[in-house]
C-alpha cells in the first residue's frame, strides 16, 4: 500500500437538490475519510463546485476520482494536490480571555493576521483566513487559553494559472 496523503479535490457540479447527498454518499459507502467539504456556486449559473479534503495512498485517490466522474451530475473532478493551487480556509474561534490574557491573546491574532470579531468580558471571538495549516496553527496557539467554540468553512480553493516566476 502506498503513502497515505492528503488530496485537495475540486468537483465541478450541476446544482441540484440530491448533488451533495451523492457525492458524499460515495465516500461514507466505501469507507472514504472526508476531513472537509465545501460547496458553493461555481462561475456558470446552475453549476457549483466542491472542494474536497481526503486521505489515501495513490491508488484509493484514483478510485475515488474515477467514482466521482461516474456521478451524472459531475462535469469535472481535478486533484489539484500535484499542482500548484490557491487554497482558504475560515475559522472563527471563541476563546477564554480574562484581563490577564487578553492582551497576548490579541498579539496572537496579530502575528497571524487574524481579527477578532466579538468581545465579551469573557471570551473574545477570533477571525482566521488563510490555509488548512495556518488556522491549525492559530487554533494550537490559543488553545492552551481555552477554546470555547470552533466554526470552520473547510477548505475551497482553485489551481493557480500564473506558472512563471512570481
Amino acid at each position: 500500500m502506498g503513502e497515505m496523503k492528503e488530496h485537495t479535490i475540486s468537483v465541478l457540479v450541476e446544482q441540484t437538490f440530491d448533488a451533495l447527498p451523492r457525492i458524499a454518499g460515495l465516500f461514507s459507502g466505501r469507507g472514504y475519510q472526508i476531513d472537509s467539504i465545501s460547496v458553493g456556486e461555481a462561475e456558470e449559473p446552475g453549476m457549483a463546485r466542491m472542494t474536497i479534503v481526503t486521505r489515501g495512498d495513490d491508488g484509493v485517490i484514483e478510485q475515488i476520482t474515477k467514482q466521482l466522474n461516474k456521478i451524472v451530475n459531475v462535469v469535472k473532478v481535478t486533484d489539484l494536490t500535484y499542482e500548484p493551487f490557491v487554497e482558504r480556509e475560515l475559522a472563527l474561534v471563541k476563546v477564554t480571555a480574562t484581563q490577564s490574557t487578553r492582551s497576548e491573546i490579541m498579539q496572537i491574532v496579530n502575528i497571524f493576521r487574524a481579527k477578532i470579531v466579538d468581545i465579551s468580558p469573557k471570551t473574545l471571538t477570533v477571525e482566521c483566513t488563510g490555509s488548512r495549516a495556518k488556522v491549525q496553527a492559530i487554533i494550537g496557539m490559543l488553545r492552551p487559553f481555552g477554546i470555547r467554540e470552533i466554526s470552520r468553512t473547510g477548505s475551497v480553493a482553485l489551481r493557480r494559472e500564473f506558472r512563471g516566476e512570481t
